[in-house]
């Protein structure tokens, strides 16, 4: 079982990756982590969130859920991220929160944190691995190590097939267009084995 701390970070507009992170801490709760599950504060304009009713009313339904801070960050032994592409790049939501992690880089308090991510987008081809591997330049940046999902069980081809991390095609509607629910788990259990074996590695 994985004696380890995992932090969910995620970012969501309209719900899909607040599902993705809820099942991500259920992953890590069945490996036995004790599991944090954190937003990253919306930084967009009030005009913005409002002139749509899904957005809006995301934001009222998770009011409650606690927003990310860099505590979490130096808390966790593993640390799962969740967004939505924006043209094959991290929303800017997520990228504010990563950008005041300096002090902690420069402290070298995130080094060999064991990483994981994962996206969404409006259509198949729509930038979710480039969103992911962008996410992972920056985990480069800190010293982490990426555990990727890659192909390390048969569900992954059943939920689309990415290997850098799960992503799930959102169709006009707002519902998934992949049944990844179970590849979410998988990539949370993954993440949590392999920062065990890192910190158990280090004593």
């Amino acid at each position: 079982m994985a004696n380890v701390n995992v932090a969910i970070i995620y970012y969501s507009s309209t719900g899909t990756n607040y599902q993705m992170a809820q099942w991500a801490k259920d992953g890590a709760e069945a490996s036995g982590a004790e599991v944090k599950l954190v937003k990253v504060p919306e930084i967009a304009p009030q005009a913005a969130v409002e002139s749509n009713p899904a957005w809006k009313a995301h934001i009222e339904e998770t009011k409650d859920v606690p927003e990310a801070a860099l505590d979490d960050l130096e808390w966790a032994d593993a640390i799962i991220f969740s967004m939505p592409t924006r043209f094959g790049n991290l929303p800017a939501q997520m990228k504010q929160f990563l950008d005041t992690t300096g002090g902690l880089w420069a402290n070298g308090k995130l080094i060999n944190k064991v990483v994981s991510g994962m996206s969404s987008a409006n259509n198949p081809h729509g930038g979710q691995e480039a969103t992911v591997q962008a996410l992972y330049t920056t985990m480069m940046h800190w010293g982490a190590i990426i555990a990727s999902p890659g192909y390390t069980d048969p569900v992954q081809f059943s939920s689309g097939g990415n290997p850098y991390g799960v992503s799930v095609t959102i169709d006009q509607d707002g519902n998934m267009q992949e049944d990844v629910e179970e590849a979410v788990k998988h990539q949370a259990k993954r993440t949590a084995a392999v920062a065990s074996w890192v910190k158990n590695g280090q004593q």
